[in-house]
């Protein structure tokens, strides 16, 4: 066995890549070999670099991970790699594509760094032992049972994610995922955002067994850094002159708020 793991990080969220690649690198027995930013160039270095590790995003520009994975699996005179997938959507049916296509795990962001390590050294370790790849049937069991973080508005939940993506927000910000549940919870029962303070941030902080004062600071924080290094023509796009980049920041209800109402109105849902 060798003594480091060579992994390629392939993400288009250039800052997430930056980070995953910088705690990685300070595992003693992980090498990253190389970042791709879409899905062609993760093909290309899979075939130069031949990694041990792919952690794969979903969403990706030119190529998609599912597209990724369609690929190397036709290919017969290529060295098949781990793939770990990321993506902010935790829906069965992506799921199961990339299980079915010979992906061995399936992580929601965000999640822990720590854990994700802890796997890839685990699935490494397993893939040594049986060269052919004996135990895929046991790790095809968890996305389902361990590693989803949402189990119903999934339809709900990939609009508020795409939305999110488009302004800017940070996945790897503990108030990317407060943000989300807060929009998730408003839109399946509009009652809880008539008293945020008392109501809304406290369901959230729960959930994440959490205060609902780091809830609303975690939140004012990634909406400051999406106004601050996100994308003006989305956030303009989207909300119009209701709030507007060049307004500055809205108040974490303005947000949470117009995001909800965004939703409904794009999947022709009513207030609850």
């Amino acid at each position: 066995m060798k003594n480091e793991i060579s992994v390629l990080i392939t993400d288009d969220n250039i800052e997430f890549g930056d980070i995953l690649n910088e705690y990685l690198s300070q595992s003693e027995d992980m090498k990253v070999v190389g970042i791709a930013r879409d899905g062609l160039q993760a093909l290309e270095k899979i075939k130069e670099l031949k990694p041990d590790v792919v952690i794969l995003d979903v969403i990706m520009p030119n190529l998609d991970g599912i597209g990724v994975l369609e690929k190397i699996s036709a290919m017969d005179n290529i060295r098949k790699p781990i793939f770990v997938m990321l993506s902010a959507i935790g829906q069965d049916i992506f799921i199961q594509q990339a299980m079915s296509l010979g992906a061995e795990y399936y992580i929601v962001k965000p999640f822990n760094v720590e854990v994700l390590i802890s796997r890839i050294r685990q699935l490494y370790k397993e893939n040594c032992v049986s060269s052919f790849h004996e135990s895929r049937s046991i790790i095809k069991k968890a996305p389902s049972t361990v590693l989803k973080q949402q189990e119903n508005s999934h339809d709900v939940e990939v609009q508020v994610t795409y939305m999110m993506r488009d302004i800017g927000i940070p996945p790897h910000m503990s108030g990317y995922q407060y943000i989300r549940e807060a929009i998730v919870q408003t839109i399946n029962n509009s009652k809880v955002f008539g008293s945020i303070t008392k109501v809304l941030y406290p369901a959230v902080a729960q959930k994440f067994n959490t205060t609902p004062q780091k809830v609303e600071r975690a939140i004012r924080n990634a909406i400051e850094s999406a106004w601050s290094r996100g994308n003006p023509d989305s956030i303009d796009t989207l909300f119009g002159y209701t709030i507007n980049y060049s307004k500055g920041k809205p108040t974490n209800s303005e947000f949470i708020a117009m995001i909800a109402d965004k939703v409904r109105i794009n999947m022709n849902l009513h207030k609850s």
